[in-house]
């Protein structure tokens, strides 16, 4: 519990002290032979202020940084403290235990070593760390035995066990003091180094018959505030008389020994002569109980012979003097103990080689550096003393590098000529450091000095130009191509970034066209190219190094679209009605060789991917149809038979010559009649999409052609409609035609020329079925009406559709009422019958880059009418 209190106590005094510290001030650094000194108690925590160095080396704040302010060290060397280049203020950077860092020595310092850039400039800083009282006393044992003769008369000394403190100075044990007893007193001795032991003085004499053993405690305090202390129990044994004690020859002895003794060497030969007899005058020899413990580890003492042999290795860099104590002791019955201090003093050898550091390293080295430019700075350092510790540095004679000292071991490598990266890109310069000992010892130390370049070279292509062959439709994202260029120069002039030059390709930046990657050169398509819109563009690539100023260099990328098999044929003619099939009547009296119609199509692609051939996929009789494989011509194999059906069916394929090969088929519909009317072929239906109409000069083509004969076709339905209309009002009284049915009919007996050699034309009035019933002339079918049906987009199309006219049935509608609502014919509306078989213009095709919008448009609106 006591121990308890004061440790809590102690961690109050430390807080306070630390505290009365930073109030009151780090005393004002000392210049003391061009260094600064400060004091800092241990202990501190982590960022505690220790000195504004910045201002006590007049430096400025702002360009520490810039400067590369910093503490240079040893490798092996711990970073206690640490500088803040933003205020220059040195601060803790690690928690300091003095007891760590220099053990037991008096005054405890840190060298630090400060260095500044542009220009160079080296600063000595020593820290001396304060010891704090951050321990307490400790006995080694926390009882112990002390036997003592009863014949022991007063005054008799007994040495007892140190109590060790790891701090120093006044924080280390300042004295002891016994428990009150009435035998024995305590006196408190000084060592050379000023600590402290105690010896327990015999103040009465003993009488072991009375009392056998006596306990006493024995507290060791130190000087710190508050004070510390160590207890620890003494059980004095009373023991019969043994009236002679040993005595040695002298109470202090001196010897010396060097560092590098081996292990086992005889330090000194002690001699202590006792004038009992027998076992009472037997000397057994060993430490004192107050030796401290890293004697123990160094020496030992051989109990019989006396000699004292070196235990552990030497070294005189960590403690110089030795102090033992030892202790000769007979082996009779209340032998008495007495004792004897050895000195060993430890003479310095040559065993340390000099340590070289580069404390700061300015590589690499521009080839155009002036003579005299600083390399780096170097720092040798032998832990030797004397004559041992002189150390001298050189570098190779031959290197155009000399060392410059700047301070005691420290110099400064800088260059004597100009340098050449090409003639020699990097030096390895040897620094030989030489001790002044006997024999010398010497380090080796090598430096690599690379030699930066100039850029003086512009990049180079592998090639003056290239040429890539990209077939179409690409994947957007896809190389294309690499483009690499090289630099004779190293390193950051050497580093090439790849980039193209501004332009146009089409009108459109060639940026939206590919892309290049910077660092590797290569090219990526953006989109997907395609043959039938361009088929060759070249691209500038600008090859550009890194330095400064940056050179560069030009190339010219030619970029090739090759041809791919991506369209199908489209069929243009016949257009399929409604999204099913194309219709065609075709005469029974039709011969051999009668052309029915050519089917018409085209193709986006070039080449060989745009010849197109024409078979016949399916017929109703393969033996009646044929069609020309190289100009789609459909014409009759034989005449018509009785046997043969009025209905055929014919599917055709167009297939261009690509790999693989792209078709497109149409079905077509043969109606076979006794004689032909004169109407409208689907094979001169043909109309090509808004999109590629408005695109091309086809659309004025198509626009006049249009307007003409609409404009024609609708005065001729005005006039005829009036004529027939007026001239059969009183024929539906009387007539054989059925006003529900035929708003105007044809007589069987009126001329056939009707169909054959005119126009027809029929005005709808408002609200009126849009139907017509013509009586075919003499050998057609008897009792057939024929249904004009117009869709809502007759205004764009001349097709026809005939559909035989009966009455009415019960569950059928109005005719009326055929047509969608809001759809029915308006007045003007017209029908337009040809006269012939109209075959596709093959001047009004539009150019090859309009037809992917026409293959677009095309395959779009099959695809809504299935």
């Amino acid at each position: 519990r006591t121990m308890g209190v004061g440790a809590r106590q102690g961690q109050i005094f430390l807080r306070s002290l630390v505290l009365l510290l930073l109030l009151s001030g780090i005393p004002a650094p000392r210049r003391t032979s061009g260094q600064l000194r400060y004091v800092v108690p241990e202990e501190l925590e982590h960022g505690a202020f220790v000195a504004n160095l910045g201002e006590d080396l007049g430096l400025d704040v702002s360009t520490l940084s810039a400067r590369r302010f910093r503490i240079v060290s040893r490798a092996d060397a711990r970073h206690h403290l640490e500088v803040n280049l933003e205020n220059g203020i040195l601060f803790v950077n690690e928690r300091i235990d003095r007891e760590e860092v220099c053990e037991t020595e008096g005054t405890c310092l840190l060298h630090l070593q400060l260095l500044v850039e542009s220009p160079l400039e080296l600063y000595r800083v020593e820290v001396e760390v304060q010891d704090i009282n951050d321990h307490a006393p400790t006995f080694p044992w926390q009882e112990f035995v002390l036997e003592v003769a009863e014949s022991a008369v007063p005054g008799a000394r007994f040495p007892l066990e140190s109590a060790q403190d790891p701090d120093v100075g006044t924080n280390s044990v300042r004295t002891y003091q016994l428990s009150p007893n009435g035998f024995f007193s305590l006196e408190v001795q000084t060592r050379s180094d000023t600590s402290k032991f105690a010896e327990l003085v015999l103040e009465h004499a003993l009488d072991r018959e009375q009392q056998r053993t006596h306990r006493v405690l024995l507290t060791a305090f130190d000087g710190g505030v508050p004070e510390r202390s160590g207890t620890a129990h003494i059980l004095v044994t009373v023991l019969d008389a043994n009236d002679n004690v040993p005595a040695f020859d002298q109470p202090s002895y001196r010897v010396s020994l060097p560092e590098d003794a081996p292990v086992g060497t005889l330090v000194i030969q002690l001699n202590a002569t006792d004038l009992d007899e027998g076992s009472n005058g037997e000397i057994e020899y060993s430490f004192s109980g107050h030796a401290p413990p890293h004697v123990r580890d160094l020496f030992h003492v051989e109990p019989r012979s006396g000699q004292v042999l070196l235990k552990g290795p030497l070294d005189y860099e960590r403690v110089s003097l030795h102090e033992l104590y030892v202790q000769a002791k007979d082996r009779g019955p209340s032998a008495v103990a007495v004792h004897c201090r050895v000195l060993v003093h430890l003479l310095d050898v040559n065993d340390n080689a000099p340590e070289v550091t580069l404390t700061s390293v300015s590589t690499p080295v521009v080839e155009d550096a002036p003579p005299g430019t600083v390399i780096a700075v170097i720092s040798v350092i032998d832990r030797d003393s004397g004559e041992n510790g002189r150390v001298s540095c050189e570098v190779n004679p031959d290197m155009p590098f000399e060392l410059h000292s700047s301070f005691r071991n420290y110099y400064t490598l800088v260059t004597t000529e100009a340098l050449d990266r090409e003639a020699v890109p990097e030096y390895n310069v040897s620094i030989t450091a030489r001790d002044m000992g006997s024999p010398a010892l010497l380090t080796h130390s090598i430096l690599t000095v690379p030699v930066s370049d100039v850029n003086d070279n512009a990049p180079r292509f592998l090639q003056p130009s290239y040429s890539v062959y990209v077939m179409e439709n690409n994947a957007p994202g896809a190389s294309i191509c690499s483009v690499s260029a090289l630099d004779p120069d190293c390193q950051q002039n050497a580093y090439l970034s790849y980039s193209i030059a501004d332009g146009h390709i089409h009108g459109m930046p060639v940026g939206t066209y590919v892309s290049i990657n910077s660092d590797s050169g290569h090219m990526y398509a953006l989109r997907s190219l395609d043959y039938e819109q361009i088929r060759s563009f070249q691209i500038q690539v600008q090859a550009q190094d890194a330095g400064f100023p940056p050179l560069s260099a030009n190339v010219t990328v030619h970029v090739f679209v090759l041809d791919q098999n991506d369209n199908a044929p489209v069929i243009i003619s016949p257009m399929p009605r409604n999204g099913s099939m194309a219709t065609e009547l075709l005469p029974r009296s039709a011969g051999p060789g009668y052309l029915v119609g050519t089917v018409s199509a085209v193709d986006a692609d070039a080449g060989l991917n745009s010849r197109l051939s024409y078979q016949l996929l399916q017929a109703t009789d393969f033996t009646l149809f044929s069609v020309a494989p190289d100009t789609g011509e459909l014409r009759t194999l034989r005449s018509f038979l009785e046997k043969d059906a009025t209905r055929q069916t014919l599917v055709v394929q167009v297939r261009d010559s690509g790999q693989p090969a792209l078709s497109a088929t149409v079905s077509i519909l043969l109606s076979v009649v006794e004689n032909m009317p004169q109407t409208l072929s689907d094979f001169s239906d043909f109309s090509l999409p808004p999109e590629v109409s408005s695109s091309s000069p086809l659309t004025l083509y198509l626009l006049v052609s249009l307007g003409s004969v609409s404009l024609t076709f609708l005065l001729a339905i005005l006039i005829l409609t009036a004529i027939r209309c007026r001239g059969e009002r009183h024929s539906w009284r009387g007539g054989g035609c059925s006003p529900p049915c035929c708003p105007c009919c044809l007589r069987p007996g009126a001329s056939s020329d009707g169909l054959t050699t005119s126009k027809l034309a029929a005005q709808l009035p408002m609200g009126a079925a849009p139907a017509a019933c013509l009586d075919l002339p003499a050998g057609g079918p008897p009792g057939y009406c024929y249904k004009v049906c117009l869709s809502p987009e007759s205004a764009q199309s001349d097709f026809m559709f005939l559909k035989p006219c009966s009455p009415p049935r019960n569950n059928e509608k109005d005719p009326g009422h055929l047509l969608a609502p809001g759809k029915r014919v308006r007045p003007g509306q017209q029908l337009q019958v040809s006269k012939q078989i109209k075959q596709p213009n093959t001047d009004w095709l539009p150019p090859s880059m309009q037809w992917p919008a026409l293959k677009r448009y095309l395959i779009s609106g099959w695809e809504r009418k299935g």
